[in-house]
């Protein structure tokens, strides 16, 4: 928890109202980005990103699995997020494991869609081996070195960044096989596929102090904030996924003007951060 003064809170508040933050930037304005990927040898794929002064690390591991009885042909995605309580005391015991869930979940929304799979920005079928037998189950890990605001985009940048470094290893199974055996299956160390990232959305969180909202606010600015809405948009435009917090209610009309505003923000942002991983892929290969 971010403490400040009376003083501080007004010219916080008074400053974003002017348009000029207290770091000098406009209320649509993001922080630097820095995007590193592979940063973890074991994973399938990995990638740092640091956000101004927040700083967050995504895995993507891949194991064999089963699909489930209720989806026979789709593969599996999870993901878990660790808060460390190096990042921020108040992340230590329960308050830390809250947070981690908040965040797993709102991810796992913004990546999956909703129960019928509307909205997904990771194709389920295309982790799948051999119907109702093997699939690819994905383990997207999340763990938050250093905390200062906009955690949620920051996470959701690292793990789109992770899977644009995943690289897949190519599953030769047996033709041949009774209708309740298992199919043998040849895992090559040789040949991979890159995952498909075209459709894994970036987000953007709105976060409203006073009468106005703001974009990747600071742990300071979210001290003072009313409400802030997460919205996850694709690269057509497309709304993956949405979620709210703090207490104070929103109209529907403002919701909607915040919808088009992360449209809006999401060409910029995504524009960049293609153009990061891209750099950051660039390095690790010459590496």
């Amino acid at each position: 928890m971010v403490g400040i003064s009376l003083g501080e809170q007004h010219f916080i508040k008074g400053g974003i109202a002017q348009d000029l933050r207290t770091d000098g930037r406009k209320r649509l304005t993001y922080r630097p980005i820095y995007v590193e990927t592979g940063v973890i040898a074991h994973a399938n794929g990995s990638a740092r990103v640091k956000i101004g002064g927040t700083d967050v690390i995504a895995s993507v591991k891949a194991e064999i699995g089963r699909p489930s009885s209720l989806q026979p042909d789709k593969g599996k995605v999870a993901v878990f997020i660790d808060c460390s309580p190096t990042a921020e005391p108040t992340f230590g015991g329960r308050g830390g494991e809250e947070l981690s869930s908040e965040l797993a979940l709102a991810l796992q929304r913004c990546l999956l869609g909703g129960k019928s799979g509307a909205g997904a920005g990771i194709n389920l079928s295309s982790l799948l081996i051999k119907e109702g037998k093997v699939c690819w189950d994905l383990y997207i890990d999340g763990l938050v070195i250093s905390s200062d605001g906009n955690l949620l985009d920051a996470l959701g940048a690292a793990i789109k960044a992770a899977l644009t470094n995943t690289a897949i290893p190519k599953v030769n199974v047996s033709a041949e096989m009774a209708d309740d055996e298992q199919p043998e299956i040849d895992i090559s160390d040789e040949e991979y596929l890159q995952f498909d990232t075209s459709s894994v959305p970036v987000i953007v969180t709105l976060t409203k102090v006073g009468t106005h909202y703001i974009v990747d606010a600071t742990a300071e600015e979210e001290s003072q904030m009313s409400s802030a809405v997460s919205i996850s948009v694709n690269r057509v435009g497309h709304i993956c996924g949405l979620t709210k917090r703090g207490g104070s209610g929103l109209d529907p009309s403002v919701i909607l003007d915040m919808i088009s505003v992360a449209k809006h923000v999401t060409e910029t942002l995504m524009n960049k951060l293609d153009s990061d991983i891209s750099a950051a892929e660039a390095r690790e290969e010459e590496s």
